[in-house]
């Protein structure tokens, strides 16, 4: 054991680094406007702040918050969509202070409501559009376009900064098996150790371009979103929209980016959709997180960009963002999972055991954090932060903390840490973490519900997709459709499950718990929706139904059943339009992305098709919504 240990302690966790966490992230910003006050900073739909612009309009709206009260430890929450005034809003709140609150304008209204009441927020940045969803906190609330006018006047000099590297920097809420969503808090300290970290090692530099394409509500935006800041590069926010479609637009531009950061949902739609001579034109450096990454998932850019960097990057929210990292290598396997690698600076990886001991190397224990990055815990969440955050018993400093990351792991003989699931029911879909036990805490409050279990079943490979067994409380069956719209009223989209299944009892052990291996696998045979079944009746039925039969992976498809209500989703979405686009071989301007929004059915889209080939001219604003 004294072996195992000293291994763990110096060889595997040798990442200390010289002291560079003095400055805020903020201050690192100002650094670059005092360096490069004109070069571009953040361009979002057509226009641009440089700088300075940026500097300058954070700075007047930091110094009306802290009129307002904002200093440190003041939560401020912000509700924006992706644009100028949003990164403006962030930086202020810094500025000021504060730390900020982010929350996604798709969530429902009344998960929004909760976040903003729950952390107590002394100001809610929105605008106009947004303040609609969070009527009950209109007290709270700053409209940066109504009210820019006051906000204005206010000086455009930098603010004395008031935070410390032990203050909070942001509390991003995250799925909580308690049945309500739980705020991880971040400090400076380890934020600013992570950029510091990323800049550096993804060669983040002036005149270089960064997209952000995903909410700031998902820690995976952090990334494509400060460290460019920090370094004198650009951000390029690309517009909301289904499926990554922005995204698959703004790569295919002939500038090359210097990092993008990814799900492997999102590459492997890319790898889909792009043309072999357009990978290696892509970006220097893709960063993959947000779910395990397998090998499969990398091959097509291995073969067609070899220049480009592939990173898999593992951290969970509570440790901001990342803290392991692993970079492929043109030797390693081509199937299998990918490793996550090594620690970064000044953070220190531990698998341990039950009784928090060193497992020997190559057995199997759950992964713990330490170092700069462990954040404060779960804000008003005592209980559970006192069983996530333990002392750390090899740390010198009597404050120091392990983050217990649910995460099973092990090291391999050469230091190297391979992810091997999980010791709990939280699982990754698409990128985001989801805790189950939410989503059967919100189907248990269905009045006419008994019981239910909710499980992540992969469909096709890299295809995982949220299943719902409910039990009823009557025989007279319930409508998909009332469960779903339901559920979408209290969870984020991207948590309610794609399918559902009735059964008459849940299957149990012998315990008297559910037995989720003894669950039924989901079939094509479930009533996802009240339309009849009505074959295709066209060529062109028959070969859209074919196509989304296969990648929903069901034996059959009705002509009008919508393909949302069936499991499709966005990322599923941009494969199929690719797929039909090139089995009828139609353009991009005949068959956009936008048109499965305004014809999810097989024959509402066949008819589209069928009106685009009649009229290739005609001007898609007559065919499907601005």
């Amino acid at each position: 054991m004294e072996a195992q240990l000293a291994v763990t302690l110096n060889a595997f966790n040798h990442t200390a680094t010289e002291d560079l966490l003095q400055k805020s992230a903020h201050e690192l910003f100002e650094a670059q406007v005092e360096r490069h006050p004109e070069a571009p900073a953040v361009s979002c739909n057509g226009r641009q702040f440089s700088y300075r612009e940026l500097n300058e309009r954070a700075n007047q709206l930091a110094h009306y918050l802290r009129k307002l009260g904002v200093g440190p430890e003041t939560l401020v929450s912000v509700c924006l969509e992706r644009s100028l005034e949003m990164v403006v809003g962030l930086l202020a709140v810094w500025k000021a202070g504060g730390a900020y609150v982010p929350l996604d304008p798709v969530y429902p209204a009344e998960r929004l409501e909760f976040m903003v009441q729950d952390s107590g927020a002394r100001v809610l940045l929105t605008n106009q559009k947004c303040q609609q969803l969070l009527r009950s906190c209109q007290d709270k609330a700053l409209l940066l376009d109504s009210d820019w006018g006051v906000v204005a006047e206010e000086p455009s000099s930098n603010p004395v900064s008031l935070t410390n590297g032990s203050n909070l920097a942001y509390v991003m809420y995250t799925s909580g098996s308690t049945g309500k969503p739980k705020g991880a808090m971040i400090l400076h300290e380890g934020l600013v150790n992570y950029l510091l970290w990323a800049a550096d090692a993804y060669r983040v530099e002036p005149g270089g371009t960064v997209p952000v394409h995903s909410s700031i509500s998902f820690d995976l935006t952090v990334t494509s979103l400060y460290t460019p800041l920090i370094a004198g590069a650009q951000v390029e926010l690309l517009p909301d929209g289904i499926g990554g479609g922005h995204l698959f637009a703004a790569l295919r531009s002939v500038r090359k980016h210097t990092l993008i950061k990814i799900t492997p949902a999102h590459l492997d739609m890319l790898t889909q959709l792009l043309k072999p001579e357009e990978f290696a034109r892509v970006t220097n450096v893709f960063v993959i997180g947000g779910e395990a990454l397998l090998a499969e998932n990398l091959s097509a850019w291995r073969k067609l960009a070899p220049d480009t960097r592939l990173i898999n990057e593992y951290g969970p929210t509570e440790t901001v963002v990342g803290c392991c990292v692993y970079q492929v290598h043109p030797e390693d396997p081509i199937s299998g999972a990918v490793p996550i690698g090594r620690p970064i600076a000044n953070t220190q990886l531990y698998v341990l055991d039950e009784k928090l001991r060193p497992v020997p190397t190559g057995a199997i224990g759950e992964l713990y954090i330490g170092g700069a990055g462990v954040g404060r815990g779960y804000w008003n969440r005592p209980e559970l932060t006192q069983e996530a955050f333990l002392p750390d018993p090899f740390s010198d400093r009597p404050d120091a903390r392990l983050y217990k990351t649910g995460d099973l792991a092990r090291y391999r003989e050469d230091g190297i840490l391979e992810y091997l699931g999980r010791v709990d029911n939280q699982v990754k879909v698409h990128g985001y973490r989801i805790e189950l036990g939410e989503i059967e805490a919100a189907l248990t409050a269905h009045p006419e519900l008994q019981s239910c279990a909710v499980v992540a079943h992969e469909f096709a490979p890299g295809d995982k997709q949220l299943v719902a067994y409910v039990v009823a409380r009557s025989k007279e069956r319930l409508g998909t459709d009332a469960l779903r719209e339901y559920l979408e009223q209290k969870l984020p989209k991207y948590m309610v499950p794609a399918r559902f299944m009735f059964l008459d009892a849940l299957p149990l052990t012998t315990n008297g718990k559910v037995d989720r291996k003894g669950l039924p696998d989901p079939t094509s045979e479930e009533e996802l929706s009240s339309e009849e079944f009505v074959a295709p009746r066209t060529p062109v039925e028959e070969k859209i139904a074919a196509i989304w039969c296969e990648l929903l992976g069901v034996q059959k498809l009705g002509i009008h059943d919508d393909v949302f209500l069936w499991g499709a989703h966005s990322l599923m979405a941009v494969r199929a339009i690719s797929r039909i686009q090139s089995a009828l071989k139609l353009t991009n301007a005949q068959l956009p992305l936008a048109t499965l929004l305004q014809a999810p059915t097989v024959a509402e889209l066949a008819a589209v098709i069928e009106e685009a080939r009649q009229k290739p001219a005609l001007k898609r604003s007559n065919w499907i919504r601005a």
